[in-house]
């Protein structure tokens, strides 16, 4: 290699997300690279020093732009120190470049990755040694050149890594964006490639109604605007290569400037480039409109197009699918208007792009909230003018509602990032509507649903939440079962949880689908769940992103859910004036079970001065209700370190600390037999304890309610105080107490069952059985 040379062309490779390679192989032509050979995960050019940072600046698609510096053999660590050491590593890094080696993959000798890192740093440290009298400073967090090595049977591919931090991590992401944030950049430009938004930029409008953090409007805006994505990056690993070329880099960054102001001012009109960041957007001018209805995340877009230098080509707005379509007219009026004069060509391109980078798997929050924007996307598809074309990445129920087939079809990324991106080139066929009155009193609402059936639905909802709200605000309950398969079809239950404390404003929905016998057909009862999704949070004025959902399979034991494991949400709610903590996305229940309110309150009620021990706590809302009750001494006990810590929260965050208040893990029947050895007693004890159970954390052993709940009950009431008394509950629905067996043990059971049922669970008095425990000598 010489550095000197400016025709000299390196082999070169940018990396990227799988399903991009041909759109990066067309856009690598575009900047001059040759030799272009599309590979899996990314694509192999050539191309001098100048092309090569020149790519680097530019390319919205590659992830990566490595120097491939030579192959050499890694058959063992001698070989593959030698053939390190021979590298004319001079040649390669910049004098005084300081430098960091990444190892991947391995082979029968190379077997630890950072045992190959030091032996590729030895023979490039004594390299250079031998050639220049020096050693490189070693800097693993921040070096000026990056050395990646991939070891692949006996072979090692040596690259010099151009780019420094990803090329998807762009300049206006904010500091602390999250991790998926540069994979969010990337998808969008994925998604605008596949679109071939880049010819029709010029003139076309572009409307994203479901926009969350504002990635695709900005890089879509930024393609129109001529701005280079790698514009305002301060950083650069090619900088510690030897062969960087400065002035061509200090061209092109002057041609960049002046491409982009010359951009800026084209879509947004004289005097753009120069207006202040802070300024509002003139919409008279706006093509380019993003939707969304999150104001958090609209705060994000915002920044983002202002840290782009774009906030005056870009409106970012709060909407939704029954508002989407007015903002789809306007910024498609102002591309026809600015667009005349243009020529025949340009005017004969795409009127409007609608798209939009949905989450997907399992970056979806909220199912109800994926409908409600792939509704918001059909809307804006449906007004967008003949000929314009809709693109979406993730996208979940998208599809089904377009109601056509996708032009084409592409996967992209791969494992937890992999996702399907779909192009219509048609408008969506029409759908059936519900209407629905505004919960507010405001107009009322059209909302497109699969089956025409769901009007039946919203109509049952919207009588029961009537009836239910009056109920909860004369009782002084805030967290409340609204709906509970009350129409066989529309098998779920909904649950309503008003938020207190810091979230108190806020109310959200939990909406368990009933799994469908077999009988059902599973695509009809997925439609059915979707309207529900989409149906009930206008039924009940909340926002889609606070609307939470599983799928609760009905099974011999009882009910298990599945659809759990999200990513968490965790908020608080009031309980007769205590403020509990709540997980509506991350765990199979919320930690509160809803049904057992009327149960906590006789607790509370039989507490004062008592001992008071809850067995199977779970998130200890029985110990906190007993705490506020009066009782003298709490002792909770969870097998799960999760629940306990959850339980310890909930006390402390109520004021019951200190050491009358006892928090110990351990297997319930394990800790009932050690407990019966010492004079520990208590006057009050609430037991309820699952319908199943084969944790690892037992044993060999497992847990079966039914089986075992004779053991269970005697010890439980060998543990009370003279004259006291246990609540045992279970959510079996075939239970049944072996009243012989306890007798013959002097156990006495009284069937409270129906004291317990609170009235927004009368529809399904079997949720759970309840019985009142005392130890008769």
């Amino acid at each position: 290699m010489t550095s000197t040379n400016e025709r000299v062309e390196y082999e070169l490779f940018a990396s990227c997300l799988a399903g991009f390679e041909q759109f990066l192989a067309a856009e690598l032509k575009h900047l001059r690279a040759r030799r272009i050979r599309p590979l899996h995960g990314g694509v192999s050019f050539y191309g001098t020093a100048a092309v090569a940072q020149r790519v680097c600046l530019w390319s919205r698609l590659a992830s990566r732009i490595t120097l491939v510096v030579r192959r050499v053999n890694a058959g063992d660590a001698s070989l593959l120190y030698e053939g390190i050491r021979r590298i004319p590593w001079h040649e390669v890094i910049a004098p005084g470049a300081s430098i960091a080696v990444h190892a991947h993959g391995m082979n029968d000798e190379l077997r630890n990755t950072h045992f190959t890192e030091l032996k590729v740093k030895d023979g490039i440290c004594d390299a250079l040694r031998e050639r220049t009298g020096a050693r490189p400073n070693v800097d693993s967090a921040d070096p000026d050149a990056s050395i990646d090595v991939r070891v692949r049977e006996n072979r090692a591919t040596i690259s010099l890594d151009l780019s420094g931090e990803s090329l998807y991590a762009r300049a206006y992401l904010e500091p602390d964006a999250g991790q998926d944030a540069p994979l969010e950049c990337a998808l969008s430009a994925g998604a605008l490639a596949m679109a071939q938004w880049d010819e029709s930029c010029k003139t076309a409008a572009l409307v994203d109604p479901a926009c969350g953090d504002g990635s695709l409007v900005v890089e879509a805006a930024g393609m129109a605007c001529d701005m280079a994505p790698g514009l305002a990056r301060s950083r650069w690993g090619f900088e510690g290569w030897a062969a960087f070329d400065e002035d061509a880099w200090e061209r092109f960054l002057d041609e960049a400037d002046e491409r982009f102001e010359e951009g800026l001012e084209s879509v947004g009109g004289a005097g753009t480039a120069s207006a202040s960041a802070s300024d509002r957007p003139d919409l008279e001018r706006v093509r380019f409109v993003g939707a969304c209805t999150s104001s958090p995340a609209i705060a994000r877009a915002r920044t983002r197009a202002k840290r782009a230098g774009l906030r005056q080509v870009v409106s970012i707005e709060a909407g939704d699918a029954h508002v989407v379509a007015d903002m789809t007219g306007r910024a498609c009026g102002v591309a026809v208007r600015l667009s005349a004069g243009k020529t025949a060509a340009e005017d004969a391109q795409c009127p409007c792009l609608v798209a939009s980078n949905m989450p997907a798997g399992d970056r979806i929050q909220s199912e109800a909230r994926a409908q409600a924007e792939a509704a918001a996307f059909v809307k804006a598809a449906q007004a967008a003018p003949a000929d314009s074309m809709y693109v979406v990445v993730g996208g979940q129920g998208v599809q089904g509602r377009f109601g056509v087939d996708a032009a084409d079809t592409l996967r992209f990324g791969r494992g937890r990032v992999e996702v399907s991106a779909q192009l219509f080139m048609r408008a969506p066929a029409e759908m059936a509507t519900a209407v629905i009155p505004d919960s507010a009193g405001g107009a009322e609402h059209t909302v497109e649903v699969f089956e025409e059936t769901s009007q039946q639905f919203a109509d049952r909802l919207r009588k029961v939440a009537k009836e239910r709200r009056k109920w909860a605000r004369r009782e002084g309950i805030t967290c409340y079962r609204v709906y509970d398969a009350d129409l066989p079809d529309y098998a779920a239950a909904i649950d309503i949880y008003t938020g207190a404390g810091q979230a108190e404003g806020n109310t959200y929905l939990h909406i368990a689908e009933y799994a469908p016998p077999r009988s059902i057909d599973e695509d009809k009862a997925r439609r059915r769940f979707d309207d529900i999704l989409t149906v009930a949070p206008v039924v009940l004025g909340v926002r889609p992103d606070h609307v939470f959902s599983k799928v609760r399979c009905r099974d011999k034991g009882g009910g298990q859910y599945q659809g759990a494991g999200k990513r968490n949400y965790v908020t608080h709610v009031d309980e007769a004036g205590c403020l509990l903590e709540v997980d509506l996305a991350g765990y199979l229940d919320t930690g509160l079970f809803l049904d057992h309110r009327d149960t906590r309150a006789m607790v509370r009620s039989m507490a004062d001065g008592k001992r008071f021990l809850n067995l199977f706590a779970y998130t200890g809302s029985a110990t906190v209700q007993a705490a506020a009750g009066g009782a003298v001494e709490t002792v909770t006990v969870d097998l799960s370190q999760t629940y306990l810590e959850w339980a310890q929260r909930n006390m402390e965050q109520n004021g019951f600390t200190g050491p009358e208040h006892m928090f110990e893990r351990g297997d319930v029947m394990n800790w009932i037999t050690q407990c019966r050895r010492n004079p520990r007693r208590f006057d009050l004890i609430f037991v309820d304890p699952p319908t199943f159970s084969n944790s690892k954390a037992m044993g060999k052993r497992t847990w079966d309610v039914q089986r075992d709940h004779v053991e269970l009950l005697v010890g439980v009431s060998r543990l009370l105080t003279k004259g006291g008394i246990a609540v045992f509950s279970c959510n079996l629905r075939s239970f049944k107490p072996d009243f012989e067996q306890l007798e013959k043990y002097g156990v006495e059971l009284e069937d409270i069952t129906a004291q317990t049922i609170p009235h927004d669970f009368e529809r399904n008095p079997r949720i759970h059985k309840c019985y009142l425990v005392r130890h008769v000598k």
